[in-house]
């Protein structure tokens, strides 16, 4: 996924394509600075409340300084589809 901190407010932006053709990418911007995992946490916070899963369920597996993060999200995998599917694809 790709995050942008400092983004002004706290929302999933949809998806979009990869550098390249590669897959779709998760995009959200939080309004946490990008200091002392700050900015980490409220994409948690925001994911867990967008996906209604605990925040426990949720771990940034690579790119904790990164704006661009592989995550890992414990979830039951239709209901995860279904709300990705519901997301607006953006170029």
């Amino acid at each position: 996924m790709r995050l942008t901190p400092n983004g002004g407010r706290d929302a999933i932006d949809g998806l979009e394509r990869g550098p390249n053709g590669a897959p779709l990418l998760l995009r959200a911007r939080v309004s946490a600075p990008p200091e002392d995992g700050k900015a980490n946490k409220a994409l948690i916070a925001l994911l867990s409340k967008a996906f209604r899963v605990p925040k426990t369920s949720i771990a940034i597996v690579s790119g904790e300084t990164s704006r661009m993060k592989n995550l890992r999200i414990a979830a039951d995998p239709e209901v995860f589809a279904e709300k990705l599917a519901s997301l607006k694809i953006i170029s």
